[in-house]
C-alpha cells in the first residue's frame, strides 16, 4: 500500500457549508473520496492510499491541477483508489466538492 499526501494553500474556500460528503465506491478501476471541511479556509490536504504503486508523480499532477481550478480551501480529501485512472480521479474529486457544496 502506498500513502501519499499533499499540501496546498489557496485563496478561495469550498463553498457550502456541509461538513462531510462520500463519493464512489473503492473497486477495480475507480475510487472514493470522503472530504471534509476540517482545516483553515486557505488550506486544502489530500492524502491517497492506493495498492498501486509507482505513480507518485501521476497523481501529484493530477491533484495539484485539481486543486488549482477548483475551490477547495478548509477540506481534507481521503482517496482510497482501487487503481483509478486519472480522468476518474478527477470526476470523483469534482464530484467531492459539488457533494460538499450542497445543502446539508
Amino acid at each position: 500500500m502506498e500513502h501519499l499526501a499533499y499540501r496546498y494553500s489557496v485563496d478561495r474556500r469550498a463553498r457550502g457549508e456541509r461538513l462531510l460528503a462520500i463519493v464512489g465506491v473503492v473497486a477495480s478501476g475507480n475510487l472514493e473520496v470522503l472530504v471534509e471541511r476540517v482545516l483553515p479556509d486557505t488550506d486544502c490536504e489530500v492524502v491517497v492510499n492506493t495498492a498501486v504503486r509507482g505513480f507518485a508523480d501521476v497523481w501529484k499532477a493530477v491533484i495539484g491541477d485539481f486543486v488549482a481550478q477548483a475551490r477547495t480551501g478548509g477540506l481534507r480529501m481521503s482517496i482510497n483508489d482501487g487503481g483509478a485512472r486519472p480522468d476518474t480521479v478527477s470526476l470523483r474529486l469534482a464530484q467531492a466538492v459539488a457533494s460538499i457544496a450542497e445543502d446539508a
